[in-house]
């Protein structure tokens, strides 16, 4: 399998015969969603820093919302959660989406902006792969972040949703916080990788925090 990161929460997942794009994004974000095919796309919430669907070449199936799905040989289960601390009220539904792919278990939580319940987090059990908002102001921030990734105890966290260096004059997207911020609560220091290559034998024993570099 391999994981390329497309900026803001947006991620490509290639298998051997599936890939699958999650949240593609408008240019509101600060930069160009780059072009890119799928037979699958994910969308956690409706707004248009992540369904902007229409992007994602190659006529892919698309999954908005939560329920089972089988795709192509890809199990997606979709799990309801809130896009803030209340109950959704102030901006919506979110969809957590955990995907089982290539015999590893992938879980991307979206705009996720609160702690997990005990069923919610009943839902993620043996989660590999964990795609974390780690921003904040529109997600949860970086402690609440590392407490959601204390609660699933994934193999490998790629944190996203965090401010970009071209965001800096944006007025949305400036207010959240980066990565570092992430990496400092969490206590790791990693060097941004280009992409994550990896298979079930490959997984990691112990957790890792792996930061990925944007396509451009």
């Amino acid at each position: 399998m391999e994981i390329k990161f497309l900026g803001h929460s947006s991620f490509k997942i290639k298998g051997k015969a599936v890939t699958i794009v999650t949240d593609p994004y408008d240019a509101s974000v600060g930069f160009k969603f780059p072009k890119v095919e799928a037979e699958i796309v994910t969308i956690s919430h409706d707004h248009q820093d992540h369904n902007q669907k229409e992007l994602v070449g190659g006529k892919p199936y698309v999954i908005a919302g939560p329920g089972e799905y089988e795709v192509k040989g890809v199990s997606v289960f979709g799990l309801q959660t809130f896009h803030d601390e209340s109950q959704g009220e102030k901006r919506g539904i979110n969809t957590a989406y955990r995907i089982e792919l290539e015999e590893i278990s992938l879980c991307h939580l979206g705009d996720l902006g609160h702690s997990l319940s005990s069923n919610q987090l009943g839902e993620l059990n043996g989660v590999d792969i964990l795609f974390v908002p780690t921003g904040g102001v529109y997600t949860i921030g970086p402690k609440r972040a590392v407490e959601v990734i204390t609660q699933i105890e994934p193999k490998i966290v790629v944190p996203m949703h965090y401010r970009a260096p071209e965001q800096k004059d944006n007025e949305t997207f400036a207010q959240l916080s980066g990565v570092d911020e992430f990496l400092k609560e969490i206590g790791e220091e990693v060097n941004p990788q280009p992409k994550l290559i990896v298979s079930r034998d490959q997984l990691p024993a112990e957790r890792e925090v792996l930061v990925l570099e944007r396509v451009r």
